[in-house]
């Protein structure tokens, strides 16, 4: 059941960070057949609690239906229309290094809402090749692909020494939503939204729990080696 929708509260932006997660768990359901959902089966197969999905999925007005759940295509509209990709957002990805290049043939895209219309680069010896099936185009076609094709995000897969100029010609060109893989904090105006994918960040952070598991290990060998004597 969901209760009117200009009746809903502002979603706060933790609950918006999982509903990607609940929509690929819903995904995955719907793949397999399954037409109907516990909260307690969604919440698993999203790795979070059941009591704190089913506070997220009040923000959006819907509360399942006690006995049966949650209808799985329905959920899976709703947070789909949430998220905005009931229709396909236009994407440039700049910076056709070793990273742009598996970006910009990565076919998850396509399925997920959102559809690659450029490829850019500074450097004039890549202009005109392509890669995935799209030409690499200069940096100046920017602001005639926010005109012409309604670029609404900008994916900057550049080193971070020129990060941030790529960020301000984005911005520049009208470019009000951003994917900064690059490893650098980027500096932009009000009413620009910007989010950051740190792989080195994400590696230290399993390097660290991997370093807590094994020190954790070690000191369980050295009481047993103690007991043992």
């Amino acid at each position: 059941m969901s209760a009117d929708p200009s009746a809903r509260r502002g979603i706060p932006d933790a609950t918006v960070a999982r509903l990607p997660e609940y929509l690929r768990a819903l995904t995955g359901f719907a793949e397999r057949g399954i037409t109907s959902v516990s909260s307690e089966e969604l919440a698993a197969a999203a790795g979070v609690r059941s009591a704190k999905l089913r506070k997220d999925l009040s923000h959006l007005g819907s509360y399942g239906v006690r006995g049966v759940g949650y209808e799985v295509d329905h959920l899976a509209y709703q947070i789909s229309r949430e998220l905005g990709l009931t229709q396909d957002w236009p994407v440039a990805i700049v910076g056709m290094g070793n990273l742009g290049h598996a970006l910009a043939a990565y076919s998850g895209f396509a399925t997920r809402g959102f559809r690659v219309v450029a490829l850019l680069d500074q450097d004039t010896a890549l202009h005109e090749q392509e890669i995935a099936g799209l030409p690499v185009q200069p940096m100046d076609t920017l602001p005639s692909l926010v005109t012409d094709q309604g670029l609404a995000i900008g994916v900057i897969a550049t080193p971070a020494a020129s990060a941030q100029s790529v960020c301000d010609q984005l911005v520049g060109a009208g470019v009000r939503s951003i994917l900064n893989f690059a490893p650098c904090v980027l500096v932009v105006p009000e009413g620009v939204d910007v989010r950051k994918v740190d792989l080195s960040t994400e590696l230290q952070i399993l390097a660290f729990h991997e370093q807590r598991k094994s020190l954790a290990a070690q000191g369980a060998l050295d009481v047993a080696a103690v007991v043992a004597r």
